[in-house]
């Protein structure tokens, strides 16, 4: 992977050359920034709110100079930015789920340090979690009859999302000839990136996990886009309506009851991991799954194994992300949360259910 240098958001450097992109991008012979904002560092990449005026307000994100968080899901897809702007073109051209207004996108690093694209900014509300959104912040605050309507168009928009044909939206590049996508391949993958990121250290749930997953493998159905992501809090809602779907750069072909499982596995993170009692009108998860079937006219059984995987995976990020915050000092090597935390939780009582 190219390592990557990014300028200071406060430096002339960044400004001038931001602002001299975008006026390009928006056909403007005159552009002005009044503001560059950051609400919050992802663990992929920066977020940034730029404000330019009367122009209209954008968000900015821009490749981190560390390693993808992700599995490289293919041979040279190791810029998590290129990915997500090049799922989301698809999305907005061969779907009807909506995404933000896409301005653009840039690879060369000249310009801000590392690779970054613009898009429109959409307002409204966000899940939250932490607190958990089940405990705190709009949802928590709503009706019954909203948390239900909430949680049941997050699962529509699932449903929308995997009628995506990713062959006609030009998603090949997800693809490895050779190799047949699907559940035994992502599982390989992340079984690879766990073992990559664990360097030999014992995790005992995560390796029973994998255990477990190893040997009760499902035969794969059709694949399809698969968002990597979807949950409440990954998307921006309005009057309870999605606005607008973000954070594709874990995405994959794989069979859609990856989505749902992880959909799911986030549902009981929520509120069994955390101790937060389901709301009045929050559906169960065996009636989002329910739903989910419902909106695409067929029955795909049980999904103990996805939720598991899903899971595991998450298992397996926290491992990384904490070896990368041990790797900035941000927090001290002794730490053991990437071995003790909510998804290790949930995975064994998966497993062990």
């Amino acid at each position: 992977m190219a390592e990557f240098a990014p300028s200071d958001p406060d430096s002339t450097e960044f400004r001038e050359g931001l602002t001299s992109w975008m006026a390009g991008r928006l056909n403007l012979s005159k552009l002005a920034i009044h503001g560059v904002t950051a609400p919050k560092s992802g663990y992929s990449a920066e977020t940034m709110i730029v404000d330019c005026g009367p122009d209209g307000k954008f968000v900015l994100r821009r490749e981190s100079p560390d390693p993808a968080v992700y599995p490289v899901q293919a041979p040279g897809l190791d810029v998590e930015i290129e990915i997500q702007w090049r799922v989301m073109q698809a999305v907005a051209q061969h779907s009807a789920v909506p995404v933000a207004p896409l301005i653009g996108y840039e690879a060369d690093p000249e310009i801000l340090g590392a690779p970054f694209f613009v898009m429109g900014f959409v307002d409204g509300e966000v899940p939250v979690e932490n607190p958990p959104y089940a405990m705190a912040g709009f949802f928590f605050d709503a009706s019954p009859t909203q948390r239900r309507q909430l949680i049941e168009r997050g699962i529509g928009t699932l449903a929308a999302l995997h009628e995506l044909d990713w062959q006609a939206a030009g998603l090949q590049w997800l693809d490895v000839p050779g190799e047949q996508a699907g559940s035994a391949r992502q599982f390989r993958l992340w079984t690879e990136y766990t073992q990559r990121e664990l360097d030999g250290r014992a995790h005992p749930v995560l390796e029973r996990g994998l255990d477990w997953l190893s040997d009760t493998i499902p035969e794969t159905s059709p694949v399809g886009l698969s968002w990597g992501d979807g949950r409440p809090g990954n998307i921006i809602w309005r009057n309870f309506e999605v606005a607008c779907v973000t954070d594709f750069e874990a995405a994959s072909l794989a069979p859609p009851e990856h989505d749902l499982g992880w959909w799911l596995l986030f549902d009981r993170w929520s509120h069994e991991a955390m101790g937060a009692p389901r709301l009045d009108g929050e559906p169960t998860r065996e009636e989002q799954r329910d739903r989910y079937y419902e909106l695409i006219s067929r029955d795909l059984g049980d999904t103990r194994w996805h939720e598991a995987f899903a899971a595991a995976r998450y298992a397996a990020i926290v491992v990384r992300v904490m070896n990368r915050m041990v790797a900035r000092g941000q927090m001290p090597a002794e730490a053991t949360y990437w071995r003790e935390n909510q998804a290790v939780d949930c995975l064994a009582a998966l497993i062990d259910d």
